[in-house]
């Protein structure tokens, strides 16, 4: 189910059995897989891939821009796997090219 109150992008693409709580934000060429649920005020950026089964609370931010000094726009990407607990607060940035774009 998704809140009636998240923001989704018409690009994303979630498994019908995704949950996603109010005021959570996915944007463009974020693909999430079955069973994850996404707790409220979550933004996650493309390009993220999220596998099965996680659960993300509320304040994470997941996907955005490397914070390093060596990042020059280059094409990255975040990959989380399954069955993952990511708790409140939480920052998950992509990748850098130094190591192999992929975090």
């Amino acid at each position: 189910m998704i809140d009636a109150h998240a923001v989704v992008d018409p690009l994303a693409r979630l498994a019908s059995d995704v949950a996603i709580g109010p005021f959570s934000v996915i944007g463009p060429d974020v693909e999430i897989d079955a069973g994850t649920w996404i707790g409220p005020h979550v933004v996650i950026q493309g390009p993220t891939y999220i596998g099965r089964d996680n659960r993300i609370y509320q304040f994470a931010s997941l996907g955005e821009m490397p914070q390093d000094k060596k990042y020059g726009g280059e094409p990255t990407r975040l990959e989380i796997g399954d069955r993952n607990t990511i708790r409140e607060f939480v920052t998950i940035n992509r990748g850098t090219v130094q190591d192999a774009g992929v975090t």
